[in-house]
């Protein structure tokens, strides 16, 4: 049987909300994981796009490359994977996961290379529990049909697809290189590895309002710290003004939008803690 082209496809469409702020954004070396993600199926796949939900198009990240857009709502994975076999039907879709920064050229050319154009999908194994990892996987135009029922009949659990289908499942030659990035823990510990210069001191540009504002002497600075959260900022600038106010009653912005207090914090990030509204 002779294979459909193979083209690539980053899965970038998640709201990310474990990890508190956007994935496919975080760097490692320098490079954001969306940008990574797609120049790796570049070198492999003979077109590559990136998956994205309609109110995604003109995000900044994402704009600047080729786009597929969901189809369908609250499908997770699946809206994409749908999507781009709707796009192009006659081609194979080597579909990534943004967020697997352990992943590198000669784990997905063992992919290709044990790929199998008769069976609905060709995959690696998890390293973890031996089940189908959908996310670093060969998807063949003939499942479509198959994966259209399957979301019909209200499933949207592509592993759990892959389970049930003619799957290829082959061992993973690196047994990191499918470990995902899901939470500000996980993300330091990748960067512990990845890019230790990164895991120490970074810059944090900081403003500070009413209260704050008075306490710290100042309404902004530019802190060099070992935090990694806004939590852990907030602490080590609460010990050096004295500051009174506790973290329960402020709210925090990162890069000009409302966070969370257990969000990663990136070099050259913009930290904003706001203090309650005085008044009625």
């Amino acid at each position: 049987m002779s294979a459909a082209p193979l083209r690539g496809l980053v899965l970038a469409g998640g709201r990310s909300t474990r990890m508190r702020r956007d994935k496919a954004a975080l760097a490692y070396r320098g490079r954001n994981q969306l940008e990574r993600a797609f120049d790796l199926l570049a070198r492999h796949t003979v077109e590559v796009f990136v998956s994205v939900r309609p109110d995604q198009r003109e995000d900044p990240l994402r704009r600047a490359l080729p786009q597929i857009v969901d189809r369908h709502e609250n499908l997770g994975p699946m809206a994409g994977i749908l999507a781009a076999q709707q796009h192009a039907p006659d081609s194979a879709w080597l579909v990534l996961a943004c967020d697997l920064p352990f992943l590198d050229d000669p784990v997905l050319a063992a992919l290709i290379a044990a790929r199998d154009p008769a069976a609905a999908a060709t995959a690696f194994r998890s390293a973890h529990d031996g089940l189908p990892e959908p996310l670093c996987a060969i998807w063949e135009p003939g499942c479509a049909r198959e994966l259209l029922d399957y979301v019909a009949a209200g499933r949207q659990c592509p592993r759990k697809f892959l389970l049930g289908a003619r799957t290829r499942l082959l061992n993973l030659p690196q047994r990191e290189a499918l470990d995902n990035v899901n939470s500000s823990d996980e993300y330091w510990r990748a960067m512990e590895r990845l890019d230790p210069d990164k895991a120490g001191m970074r810059r944090i540009d900081v403003q500070y309002f009413a209260l704050l504002r008075e306490q710290a002497g100042r309404g902004s600075e530019a802190v060099e710290t070992v935090a990694r959260t806004p939590r852990e900022l907030y602490a080590e600038l609460q010990s050096r003004y004295g500051f009174t106010l506790p973290l329960e009653m402020l709210r925090v912005a990162v890069n000009d939008e409302f966070g969370e207090w257990s969000q990663p914090l990136a070099a050259g990030d913009r930290v904003v803690f706001i203090p309650p509204v005085a008044g009625g």
